[in-house]
């Protein structure tokens, strides 16, 4: 199996020390950078001669830094690809110029399922805060909608119907399998105004909560967002939270910033949940099988 000459993780990347270990079979020099670079010439002047580039969500990898670094034939994606839209890094250009990218999935959702959860067992009993409904309360029994059920969206799905809640989702289109178990495919409008509690579970970007939607939510209800960024516009969801409502999410992204930081409404932890230690070991794991299948030809 031949190696890449230089391989450079430009910021850090979530690897267990094992795994950092392993990179020396797939390449003749490794360099691991272990803080975000600041500005896009930095990327570039880590990079350098490289032929193969690690990255996390963090830094963007764009065209213009891309057509900088010559050598480059390859990038490890040490965190979720979903689509080229919600991607940190230009796989348009990256695949009209010979540039394999590749990125990994479904090895932090475990954490993010625990996490709401947790967060949402606290707001019903009222555990260091009110009861949401004025009194201890089971999620046996609560009207849940899903919007997205991918990976983490039906894994959300399964703990809440496990635990005794009505289910309903929305999707691009019904899922065979989820209505199987019982999860209505509901319209958003409709999802939105009969469910006591929304988990967003969309992908970076993808925002599909307007005006309007945010007035077919109506008031005294809860929102989850798990995905990297809003799932909604600023201003309906600043007065929507203005409300009797509850916003939950993990990351200062995920709650669109410093803005609604202090807001009262807004629960934010701001620590990603899905980053646990086994997180990192499937990161691992699946960032190395990238690299072995390309330089094996797999692909």
């Amino acid at each position: 199996m031949e190696k890449f000459k230089k391989l450079v993780a430009i910021e850090p990347v979530n690897m267990v020390p094992e795994g950092r270990d392993r990179l020396t079979l797939y390449a003749e020099e490794i360099i691991m950078y272990d803080d975000i670079p600041s500005c896009p010439d930095e990327i570039a002047r880590r990079i350098g001669d490289a032929d193969a580039v690690l990255l996390s969500f963090t830094s963007p990898l764009t065209k213009e830094t891309m057509a900088r670094c010559n050598n480059i034939r390859y990038i490890g994606m040490c965190c979720s690809l979903y689509s080229p839209e919600s991607a940190n890094v230009d796989i348009k250009y990256a695949n009209e110029h010979g540039i394999c990218v590749k990125g990994i999935r479904d090895y932090g959702d475990e954490g993010v399922i625990e996490y709401v959860i947790s967060e949402l067992v606290r707001c019903l009993h009222g555990f260091g805060q009110d009861a949401w409904f004025g009194s201890p309360s089971e999620i046996t029994g609560l009207k849940v909608g899903v919007v997205g059920l991918g990976k983490s969206g039906g894994m959300i799905a399964d703990a809440m119907s496990f635990l005794g809640a009505e289910v309903r989702y929305f999707a691009r289109s019904a899922k065979p399998e989820a209505e199987k178990k019982g999860y209505r495919f509901t319209p958003l409008g409709d999802l939105l105004e009969s469910s006591d509690v929304v988990f967003c579970c969309l992908n970076r970007n993808t925002v599909l909560l307007h005006e309007e939607e945010f007035k077919r939510l109506g008031n005294h209800k809860i929102i989850f967002n798990t995905g990297l960024s809003p799932a909604w516009d600023d201003e309906p969801f600043a007065r929507w939270l203005d409300g009797d409502n509850l916003c939950y999410c993990d990351t200062v992204g995920a709650a669109g910033g410093e803005r609604f930081l202090g807001h009262p409404h807004m629960h934010c932890v701001r620590v990603s949940s899905g980053l646990t230690r086994q997180s990192y070991y499937r990161l691992t794991d699946k960032v190395i099988g990238n690299i072995e299948s390309y330089l094996n030809g797999d692909d």
